[in-house]
């Protein structure tokens, strides 16, 4: 299930409730199932990413990065294989509910969702095989979570401009969390043609562009902090030292050393998301 990363998923449900609050609107049920869906969905992914990067001979045995059950024969193909759809299913079951609160127009964008869970790493083009990993988490794990989980909770496109910057930001933060995985398998991912941004632009490319999306994600989020009292910038601040740190951790570590950055990376999403809704909270 790659617990370290389940943080991301969280996160952008956790962002998508605070925006809800800022609007003046919560309601539990639906943001509930927005959780599930979002943690159900993430797992498929993961799932399936073992699965076809198994099947496609990308891992190897005694990899730097955690170790991967198929690869290392704890895991049968098959079961994994198995389990991925099962977890499929179990989003989509509760993808489904939601429709009870959203209407038939999230289908489409529920099964683009499960879709893109598997293309990452599968079919002809899987994404994360071609540079596009990123644009995919910025999307899936940041603009999509946050806006349908808002919209759930308000009924309403209110707000929208700030909404998609948080959305945006939060995308940002979560694609680190990739860059970090990527900048410790670079070696490996070369070795077997996937080509990912750390491969095509080097780790001293990527551990800026680290840097810069968390600076970058606190300042589109400018329209909100504007909004929120002086207080709130508490919030971007407390991140933004949390993030350089792991930034600095990231540009001195190599190998299995850059795996606890994968957790505090996720981690620092999780912290932003919380400390946003507390300070809409207390704020507002």
């Amino acid at each position: 299930m790659r617990l370290r990363t389940l943080p991301v998923s969280i996160a952008g449900v956790i962002t998508g409730c605070a925006s809800a609050l800022w609007q003046g609107s919560f309601r539990w049920l639906p943001a509930l199932l927005c959780l599930l869906f979002a943690v159900s969905a993430q797992i498929a992914s993961n799932f399936g990413n073992e699965y076809f990067d198994f099947k496609n001979g990308i891992d190897r045995k005694g990899r730097n990065g955690f170790r991967r059950g198929v690869t290392e024969g704890d895991i049968t193909p098959q079961a994994m294989k198995c389990a991925t759809f099962a977890m499929l299913g179990i989003a989509a079951l509760v993808g489904c509910s939601l429709l009870l609160f959203g209407g038939l127009w999230l289908l489409p964008i529920g099964c683009a969702i499960l879709f893109f869970a598997i293309a990452y790493s599968a079919g002809p083009y899987p994404l994360s095989h071609h540079g596009l990993g990123d644009v995919a988490v910025i999307v899936f794990f940041g603009i999509v979570p946050v806006t349908l989980t808002c919209h759930l909770q308000t009924g309403t496109w209110q707000e929208l401009p700030t909404l998609f910057a948080t959305a945006t930001a939060t995308g940002l933060l979560a694609a680190n969390v990739l860059i970090v995985n990527n900048y410790r398998d670079m070696e490996d991912d070369k070795a077997v043609g996937k080509r990912t941004t750390v491969v095509i632009f080097g780790r001293k490319v990527m551990s800026l562009a680290y840097l810069l999306s968390g600076i970058t994600a606190m300042a589109i989020m400018a329209p909100l902090w504007m909004e929120l009292p002086v207080c709130a910038l508490l919030v971007p601040l407390i991140y933004l030292l949390a993030h350089a740190f792991t930034w600095r951790a990231l540009t001195c570590s190599t190998g299995a050393a850059l795996n606890p950055l994968l957790g505090r990376t996720a981690a620092n999403l999780l912290l932003f998301a919380v400390l946003l809704t507390v300070s809409i909270i207390l704020c507002t």
